[in-house]
This record gives structure tokens, C-alpha cells and sequence, in this order.
């Protein structure tokens, strides 16, 4: 059945297709049953807002489908996107396990269908059911490798253009050759990519037309062409 958005409407937890290795849900069929028991479906537009950094913890949602913004905001009113949460990510479980605020604010950045489990039924889970456990500890171990990865990549990049080099390339499709030109289809705003890699706006404009002079990228209309992946990469090194 489909809602509004365009979406497939996934209403039980037994029948979801993001359900697949490395992901937080994809428990053994009886585990699954009990998480759905104890979970709340609901399909969001884009700019709805799941959690905002620093509220109390009521529990964590499953991105069934669609993308999900993590930012950050500095006391100046600064913000910096941590990530896009897609498909069968789980968001909130360090604030819902430890007991403490939300670290971050969750946005959709799409239309979404999510999955709410609240923090009572969650800890009990994690009581009752070893595997949900250990689904969580690799959750939080990929979250915490992650963070490591975006703090060497902001901290220790050589310039912001090696950043934004960077950032243009994970979103690049996988799998093409380095020698064919790749078109990255991103609904980003230059806001946005500067919110990725901690600049500003008017920074970003300026390096994606010196990357335009140099010849290693061209933009059409709403779509992003990489005409030299290598010297893209040579860029982000």
C-alpha cells in the first residue's frame, strides 16, 4: 500500500525489506516479532522533526525507509550535519540506553516510513533478549567508528577543499569506473555541504566554481557530474 509520499508502506516489522546483515533489526524471526509488538510505524515528510539535541530521551527510531539529517549546533547558532541515516540505521540508542539527552537532532531529509520503540520496551528488550544486545553494541561500535572517521576527516583534512573533494565523492555512485564521469544526484544545498565539512555557504560556492575551472566536476541543472574522479581523489587525500 502506498501513502502519500510515494512511499511502500511497511507495516510489520516480519515483512521489512531493510532488514538485512549489519543493521540494528535485522534480528532472528522470534526477536523480530517481539520488537514489533512493541513498535510504532509511522510515514513522515521531509523536515519533520524526530528529536532536537538536548531533549530527554523517549526512545529510538529505526529509518524504515527514507533519510534521516543528524546535525549538531555550536552556542553561536552554527550547525554542522554529522550524517544522512538511511534504511535499517538505528537513531538515538546511545541517549535511550545511557538515559542521558539526545547528543544530536534527527531531520528527515526525505519522506520517511520509521519505526518507534520506546525506551521503557527498548531496555526491556535488552534484558530479556542477549541478541538485541549484542545488536546494539555493534550499532554503537559502527556509530563510534564513524565519529572517529568524520573527526580525522574535519580535524586533520588538509584544506576545505580536500573536504568538500570528499564529500562530492561519498556521494558518488559505486562501482563505476574511475575513467567514466559520474553523476552525483544530491539534493544538497550549498548550505548543507558547507554544514558537512564546517564552512560556510559563500565557501562553498567559491571552491565548487574553482573545482568547475580546473575541470574536475561540471554541474547540470540539479545534478553534479565528476569529470575526474582521480583528481577529485588526489584533492581529498
Amino acid at each position: 500500500m502506498r501513502v502519500p509520499y510515494g512511499l511502500e508502506v511497511i507495516e510489520s516489522c516480519m515483512s521489512c525489506k531493510a532488514c538485512r546483515g549489519n543493521y540494528f533489526c535485522s534480528f532472528s524471526p522470534s526477536v523480530r516479532r517481539s520488537a514489533d509488538a512493541l513498535s510504532y510505524h509511522s510515514v513522515l515528510p521531509s523536515g519533520a522533526l524526530l528529536f532536537v539535541e538536548g531533549q530527554s530521551p523517549r526512545g529510538v527510531y529505526i529509518v524504515c525507509s527514507g533519510k534521516v539529517k543528524l546535525s549538531t549546533t555550536s552556542k553561536d547558532g552554527k550547525v554542522l550535519i554529522l550524517k544522512q541515516a538511511e534504511a535499517g540505521e538505528v537513531l538515538g540508542l546511545s541517549a535511550a540506553i545511557s538515559g542521558t539527552n539526545y547528543e544530536m537532532t534527527a531531520e528527515t531529509s526525505t519522506a520517511c516510513q520509521l519505526n518507534f520503540i520506546g525506551r521503557r520496551d527498548l531496555m526491556a528488550l535488552l534484558q530479556n533478549e542477549s541478541e538485541v544486545g549484542v545488536h546494539a553494541a555493534q550499532a554503537l561500535s559502527r556509530e563510534f567508528q564513524a565519529a572517529y572517521r568524520d573527526i580525522h576527516d574535519l580535524v586533520l583534512a588538509r584544506s576545505s577543499s580536500g573536504k568538500l573533494a570528499k564529500l562530492l565523492l561519498s556521494c558518488a555512485p559505486r562501482g563505476v569506473s574511475a575513467m567514466e564521469e559520474q553523476r552525483v544526484h544530491s539534493s544538497m544545498t550549498h548550505e548543507e555541504m558547507a554544514q558537512r565539512i564546517g564552512s560556510s555557504r559563500e565557501t562553498v560556492t567559491r571552491l565548487l566554481s574553482n573545482l568547475k575551472k580546473k575541470r574536475l566536476i561540471r554541474i547540470e541543472g540539479a545534478t553534479l557530474v565528476i569529470r575526474d574522479r582521480t583528481g577529485l581523489e588526489a584533492l581529498a587525500m
